[in-house]
């Protein structure tokens, strides 16, 4: 099944051919990184105007690539939620439009059910049921995968993301965007000198909090400037990212001891971050467990991710119809039907 995917959630305007939700075909990705580090992170409204400018050539190139023309295809696919609703939209619509005029059926994917399913793409064993835990921008969850359709929330973040607490934190620091890079490039230049605490959620032991890791460090730069003291940026970051891998590792290990999963599986673009790939390796390693990553290709946003993920949608029997319509939020474990 040859499926021609579609995604405009965020920054990145991307499209895919996946077949049977293994085999990447081609895989199209135009950034706006560039452009949005103009103003320290993503601009909604330049966002969703560059995704109109390229969706059409983006989707093209991704057919060429793949050597197939819209008739060969057995369905079309697009990311309907969660992201920002402006960009959502352009690429839900142009999806509706592609399969009205082509009669293809329309795949309705979720986003973060579409990070998880970048593990199937580079590990074809890899079957549910599983833990995954999702780090992205926008996200922190602690997701027991029961099958490829079927999702538990077990844990999630009570306000910052990962994600956005490295963006936040980065800028505070002087660095560009998108901050998340440039932090785990300069911690790996530092060492873990800096004390930051470890916040935890009361009564929910799965449950992630980094606000309060965030404004740490924003005090921790605040005072230093108030005293004329000079930050050890490199340092900085070494100790912001231990405390985010603890953080993480101690929630992902306390989950997997209570549900007794073996294959534990990361997912998410902050998944990329190389701290927390080790960290997570280490982890599973001591404990016997076997660990899956997506190649650094497939953890940011793209549109393979959700050619792979709108395959076991369709094996459902999950399509939509022209009413689809975007949603900016929208827990993992609900779904367009």
């Amino acid at each position: 099944m040859k499926i021609l995917a579609i995604e405009s959630s965020c920054d990145e305007t991307a499209a895919a051919v996946v077949e049977d939700g293994v085999r990447v075909c081609s895989n199209v990705v135009a950034t706006q990184i560039a452009e949005h580090r103009l103003y320290g992170g993503v601009v909604p409204e330049i966002a969703s105007r560059r995704h109109c400018e390229s969706i059409a050539a983006v989707t093209e190139e991704a057919l060429e690539q793949a050597g197939v023309a819209l008739p060969e295809l057995d369905a079309l696919a697009v990311t309907y939620a969660p992201g920002l609703i402006g960009a959502l939209l352009v690429g839900v619509n142009f999806a509706k439009g592609l399969s009205l005029a082509s009669g293809k059926p329309l795949i309705p994917v979720h986003h973060i059910r579409a990070h998880i399913a970048a593990n199937y793409l580079a590990h074809p064993d890899l079957k549910p049921p599983f833990l995954c835990l999702v780090v992205s921008g926008g996200h922190s969850h602690l997701i027991e995968v029961k099958d490829y359709t079927e999702f538990r929330i077990i844990g999630r973040t009570r306000d910052d993301a990962a994600g956005e607490a490295y963006d936040k934190a980065a800028r505070a620091m002087g660095y560009p965007y998108p901050g998340g890079v440039a932090v785990d490039q300069a911690a790996g230049r530092g060492s873990p000198t800096y004390r930051l605490p470890r916040p935890q959620v009361e009564g929910s032991s799965f449950d992630f909090s980094f606000s309060g890791l965030k404004t740490a460090v924003l005090n921790l730069l605040n005072q230093a400037a108030q005293k004329g003291e000079k930050v050890r940026k490199e340092d900085l970051c070494a100790s912001f990212q231990l405390a985010v891998c603890d953080i993480l590792a101690d929630r992902l290990m306390r989950a997997a001891e209570s549900t007794e999963y073996c294959q534990i599986v990361l997912a998410g673009g902050v998944s990329a971050n190389s701290g927390i790939r080790a960290r997570m390796e280490s982890e599973c390693r001591e404990r016997g467990l076997q660990l899956f990553v997506p190649p650094l290709c497939y953890c940011g946003d793209n549109a393979a991710m959700v050619g792979s993920q709108a395959y076991f949608e369709a094996q459902g029997g999950r399509f939509a119809g022209l009413d689809l319509n975007a949603a900016a939020s929208m827990p993992v474990d609900q779904a367009y039907f």
